[in-house]
């Protein structure tokens, strides 16, 4: 017997693996705070007609999915494009054999790793689950574990099977067509004798050898005539002609000869020597089988590239893809093809595979190539428009551009939010990572998504690397989200940081990023804040590639604020006064001169009766921005308070700030970006786009229990940045904050992680919290003087806050 599924299309799945039960009861509840804030929840599933595939159940023992490996790429019916990307070729493309879509092959589902995503039905979505349940239940857990890893080398060359155009560019690694029996390989090495043997034969012999089985080539390299070849090759090395040397090269990739081989050294400087006597296809085909031989050849590459740029308009489609490809995992950008990468890909743009799409996206960000903003747009129109024909590998490519470029393109994310959810729990770990770093790197909130990936995940904890751990923690926090299953999701990671503690040693970033993103929705784990606080691990950071000083110390200062019960490691005071000098440098020149803050600060001074009453500065400093302090009288009396002058009005006094309308139109209209990215493996942490920190936190003790919540009462006490004159019994105080845009997700009223953070903490300390949001302070600033002033002392002077203070 043998296992059927029968359907009009097989649907196709990308990684399979162990699926949650509490899957679907994630995507069906609602935001845990939505009667608390007022917010957007885009990316709502629409209806779907095609019909859901049927399944009988033999022999899961005999498992096999009748599988096209070349159609990468769902079509609508009736559609002759689709029609032509589903049998592997480009839009535009002659359909030259129209059976070949009809007559799939028969392809173990444990060996193909990027499967077609199945098609949304949110009417048959039990039918659809039911589906993948009975996939993933047929596969072992070898399979499964097989389809959670990542394979860097393979998984980016699925582009290649989508043109034949790309067997003369590409080096096959698959098994040889005709293997050789393995006694064969005996005779092939007694024939080799004292160098003997043209340059043809020895390539002959390479070739044969490559043909045998995998069991008998893995021994090879430590026999004696197998050396004897090599030395051979290379004693006649400059005597190949390019097509056999290419043949020998191609042939190390099947005998997967080490990196460093001596043979290898020979055929790299002889490749460099002829190659401007090369045809492109050869140099690309070459560049390709150093890649599947994982060896660095920048001299190569750097000819290559060269080579490219002379002859950039006899690059044809496939040349073109490849060569981005080779770039990307070169991990080199030459600055001289950036512009002519551009335009290559406009000229192409309606005549890429989907795959190759997003084959070019992940060239780019491996190489951290810079793209326009027009250019990632235009990509991202047609992504939008055929999400459901992409398979998830290459829509994550173009994710991780589209975060890495800060495109905030609403239509894209909007049916990202449509697609992404049923296909979550057939996605491996690295994809979900991916695509939920691209919601908070971009600040967008799709609950759906969110609360898909967060049911997904627990049953899943063990294939996340600490990488992986610390951007789901990051990024749930960075969205301020706690999901339907928060324990168990909240848990299970902090479970598995625990477990992957020892690779913090050689990547501190991370667990600096997951401490964080724990301590955005008020979660503090003893155990691991206490390692990060250690004296070993803060020199860590300290010599890390990275900036991590201001992440470090919004931790420490965060702990000192939240949890008054700890009693671990804490941040050394002469590290907390070097980052708060640092914080402070910064808000003078980028946060405090800003003109919707100048303006506030001078218009409260005004109403107020002097620059006494009100002070511009970073109350807390390790949350990075800045308020306006004002202090009232119980009796609702403005109190005098800063003997120092201002910061920003000593700057300002002979500068003035013009708000014209491009200012006006960037104020309120704006983009909605995240920070710049600083590095790639860093990118979409949203706690340092605002820089600084703060020294002289009292210390408290106590202990805390791993990934407990801090105590929710507000405790009074000193703050560490208080101007001179100190706080009165009774006053008031009010810590304004003037928001922007950035402060909050993506066309929404939702509150970032950080800024959550930062006035839970404020209200700790005894601030009255209020804010002038942009979308009421930025259109002011075009109005009259007396207009803004009215709205300044409805602010200070609302009664609700007396009284809540009181």
């Amino acid at each position: 017997m043998a296992t059927v599924l029968m359907c009009r299309r097989i649907p196709r799945l990308s990684r399979a693996a162990a699926l949650s039960t509490t899957a679907k009861r994630g995507a069906e509840h609602g935001s845990s705070k939505s009667e608390q804030e007022e917010k957007d929840n885009p990316g709502t599933a629409s209806t779907g007609s095609e019909p859901v595939a049927t399944i009988q159940l033999l022999n899961p023992l005999d498992y096999r999915v009748l599988y096209n490996p070349s159609a990468y790429a769902r079509g609508r019916a009736g559609s002759q494009q689709h029609l032509d990307r589903d049998s592997g070729q480009a839009l535009g493309d002659t359909l030259t054999s129209p059976s070949a879509a009809q007559a799939p092959q028969a392809f173990p589902a444990a060996s193909s790793r990027t499967l077609p995503p199945l098609r949304r039905a949110p009417s048959k979505s039990k039918s659809n689950t039911l589906l993948q349940q009975t996939i993933l239940a047929a596969l072992s857990e070898a399979e499964k574990e097989k389809w959670e890893v990542h394979d860097s080398k393979e998984d980016p060359r699925v582009f290649q099977k989508g043109r034949p155009e790309y067997r003369s560019l590409s080096c096959d690694s698959s098994e040889p067509a005709q293997p050789l029996p393995a006694e064969e390989g005996d005779s092939i090495l007694d024939s080799v004798a004292a160098c003997e043997g043209s340059p043809g034969s020895i390539t002959d012999r390479f070739q044969r050898l490559s043909r045998l089985p995998v069991e008998r080539r893995a021994g090879l390299a430590s026999e004696p005539g197998f050396d004897a070849l090599c030395h051979c090759a290379v004693q006649a090395i400059g005597l190949f002609s390019t097509p056999d040397l290419i043949q020998v090269l191609k042939s190390c990739v099947l005998l997967a000869v080490p990196p460093a081989h001596p043979l290898l050294d020979a055929c790299e400087g002889e490749f460099c020597r002829r190659a401007w006597d090369m045809e492109l296809e050869q140099l690309l085909l070459v560049a390709d089988c150093w890649r599947c031989l994982e060896r660095s050849v920048p001299s190569y590459l750097g000819i290559l590239f060269s080579f490219a740029n002379l002859h950039w308009k006899d690059l044809t489609l496939p040349q073109f893809v490849q060569l981005v490809y080779i770039i990307g995992e070169g991990r080199r950008a030459p600055a001289d093809l950036a512009q002519k990468v551009e335009s290559t890909i406009l000229k192409y743009l309606d005549s890429f595979t989907l795959e190759e799409l997003g084959a070019i996206c992940l060239g780019l960000f491996k190489s951290v190539s810079g793209i326009s903003d027009h250019v990632m747009r235009r990509i991202a129109d047609r992504v939008s428009l055929q999400m459901e024909d992409m398979s998830t590998y290459a829509l994550v490519n173009v994710l991780k551009m589209l975060r890495y470029t800060r495109m905030d393109h609403l239509p894209l994310l909007k049916e990202l939010g449509k697609v992404i959810p049923e296909r979550i729990p057939t996605v491996n770990i690295q994809g979900i990572m991916h695509i939920t770093l691209t919601y908070s790197s971009l600040h967008y909130f799709d609950e759906g998504a969110l609360a898909a990936v967060a049911a997904s995940l627990p049953p899943r904890v063990s294939y996340c690397r600490s990488k992986d751990a610390a951007k789901f923690l990051w990024s749930f926090g960075c969205l301020d989200y706690e999901p339907p299953n928060e324990e168990e999701f909240y848990s299970s990671l902090i479970k598995q940081i625990h477990r992957k503690l020892h690779e913090f040693k050689k990547f501190p970033e991370h667990l600096l990023t997951a401490l964080l993103g724990l301590a955005f929705v008020k979660r503090f784990p003893e155990e691991l804040i206490d390692y990060a606080l250690r004296e070993d691990f803060i020199q860590k950071t300290r010599d890390s590639k990275y900036e991590l000083s201001k992440d470090l110390f919004t931790l420490g200062k965060s702990v000192e604020i939240e949890c008054p019960t700890y009693r671990g490691n804490r941040l050394p005071p002469q590290l907390c006064q070097e980052f708060t000098q640092m914080a402070l440098s910064f808000a003078e020149q980028e946060i405090y001169v800003r003109p919707e803050i100048v303006e506030a600060t001078s218009l409260l001074e005004s109403m107020l009766g002097g620059p006494e009453y009100v002070r511009n500065h970073m109350i807390l400093p390790h949350t990075r921005s800045s308020d306006l302090e004002v202090r009232l009288a119980t009796d609702g009396h403005p109190v005098p308070f800063n003997f120092k002058g201002p910061v920003a009005a000593s700057k300002l006094k002979d500068i003035g700030v013009s708000l014209t309308d491009d200012l006006m139109a960037q104020l309120i209209k704006g983009r909605a970006r995240g920070p710049s990215p600083v590095d790639v493996e860093n990118e979409g942490r949203t706690a340092r786009q605002e820089r600084g920190d703060e020294a002289g936190m009292p210390r408290s003790d106590g202990a805390l229990t791993a990934g407990a919540k801090s105590p929710a009462e507000p405790q009074a006490g000193r703050c560490p940045g208080v101007p001179p004159s100190l706080p009165q019994p009774g006053e008031v105080r009010l810590a304004l904050q003037v928001s922007n845009r950035n402060h909050y997700c993506y066309s929404s009223k939702r509150l970032l992680g950080l800024h959550c953070l930062k006035r839970r903490q404020l209200r700790r300390l005894g601030y009255v919290v209020v804010e002038l949001p942009f979308w009421e302070w930025f259109p002011l600033l075009r109005r009259s003087r007396s207009e803004k002033l009215s709205y300044l002392h409805y602010k200070v002077f609302n009664p609700a806050l007396l009284s809540r203070a009181a």
